[in-house]
């Protein structure tokens, strides 16, 4: 009894085992199928990505190149700009101011009892820096002062005015040009030493003041070298015996005019417009010898041959026309000889046929001969009109043609 009742629920547990791994393996399938599906899907777009991913690298890389390339020319034509511009100031501008001590000399090998000199004081002057280069350019103007720093001693007082005499000489030592000036001590009264006495008594009994004048001379005002006999010295001569000077300074300054004034008044934005300039004028010979270089001039090259016809259609038509009205001529005359002659009618139609088409196989091969090289064949002149001027490199050119031919070169682009 109890095998009889078990034997159904085996069965029934058996066909749920079954159901389930058919239900197991159909799902098995279908995310099998799925993902196969998936794949299939997948790997195009995959490849997509991998090729624009490799184009997008590719781009990114020649683009950096460029910029690198175009970056480090940029920056070779601003200092190239900026050292033209600085060696055009250095050698355009001359010497603003010069400035240098002046030691008096005199002889003293006369009776020193007296307070005068043995001669009258004399400084020997070069304008040459460094023994090579001169201090003053050609043709510039140039404003030539001495300074005489004199104590207000009683002498000099009493000396009154004096002469201040200077002589320019060239490196033969002949003397170009020569002036003299007379100078004196600026007069101040003996109440107005005693009061300024007083007042900066402090400073002049600690030594931080002197009681000495700076007196000015101007010598030349609009002085000018000459390029032929340029200045390269100068004569200093005070005449007076008597004077006293504790030190003196001659100082040349350059008045400049047009763009020199401007260079020096304006020195930043005469930079600012030199480097600008250059670096434009620079980058416009770079473009063009790019240009030059890549495409054989400044325009690309077409490489079309151009070609003027010169009456040459209307010669062919009318040749054309006569070659036509030749060959019905012919025909006809043929055709009146084909009728004279007598036979069986097979034999004369077979001989009139082979006759006329030999004829006109004849006619047809030396047609082309007597037109010569001025008549193309018709379907040419028929590609010729369509389509135009075509490049043709190896064609020679034909009569009455012009042609118009430019050099081509290899096309590259930034």
């Amino acid at each position: 009894m109890h095998q009889g009742r078990d034997l159904p629920l085996r069965q029934q547990s058996t066909g749920l085992q079954g159901a389930t791994t058919v239900q197991n393996g159909t799902r098995r399938r279908s995310v099998s199928s799925g993902s196969e599906t998936l794949g299939g899907a997948m790997g195009p777009l995959l490849h997509w990505l991998h090729d624009v991913a490799a184009v997008t690298l590719l781009k990114a890389r020649r683009t950096l190149l460029q910029a690198a390339i175009l970056f480090c020319v940029l920056v070779l034509l601003l200092w190239v700009s900026i050292f033209l511009y600085g060696s055009f100031y250095y050698s355009y501008m001359p010497t603003v101011s010069f400035s240098t001590p002046v030691h008096f000399f005199y002889t003293a090998d006369c009776d020193t009892s007296e307070s005068r000199l043995c001669s009258f004081p004399a400084a020997n002057i070069s304008f040459m820096k460094h023994g090579r280069d001169q201090v003053m350019a050609n043709g510039q103007p140039y404003r030539i002062s001495l300074e005489l720093e004199m104590p207000e001693s009683p002498v000099n007082e009493e000396l009154g005015m004096f002469m201040v005499k200077m002589s320019c000489y060239t490196k033969g030592g002949t003397t170009v040009s020569s002036v003299g000036r007379s100078t004196m001590l600026h007069y101040r009264s003996k109440l107005l030493q005693t009061m300024s006495t007083l007042v900066f008594a402090p400073l002049l009994v600690t030594g931080m003041a002197e009681q000495k004048q700076l007196i000015e001379v101007e010598l030349f005002s609009d002085y000018k070298t000459n390029a032929y006999q340029p200045t390269i010295g100068a004569v200093i001569e005070i005449h007076s015996k008597q004077v006293q000077i504790y030190s003196s300074q001659l100082r040349i300054h350059a008045y400049f005019t047009g763009i020199r004034y401007v260079l020096y008044n304006f020195p930043l934005t005469s930079a600012v417009i030199g480097v600008a300039t250059n670096f434009a004028f620079l980058s416009v010979i770079v473009l063009f010898s790019y240009l030059q270089f890549i495409w054989g001039g400044l325009w690309p090259p077409d490489q079309v041959r151009v070609r003027v016809m010169m009456g040459d259609d209307t010669r062919i038509q009318q040749r054309r026309e006569e070659v036509r009205k030749r060959m019905e001529r012919e025909n006809s005359q043929k055709e009146l000889n084909s009728s004279k002659v007598t036979g069986s009618v097979s034999e004369s139609s077979d001989f009139q046929e082979t006759g006329t088409g030999t004829e006109l196989s004849k006619n047809a091969s030396v047609i082309p001969d007597s037109l010569g090289p001025d008549v193309p064949d018709s379907k040419e002149e028929e590609s010729r009109e369509s389509d135009g001027p075509e490049v043709e490199e190896n064609s020679p050119p034909q009569l009455g043609e012009t042609v118009l031919r430019q050099r081509p070169g290899p096309w590259m682009s930034l």
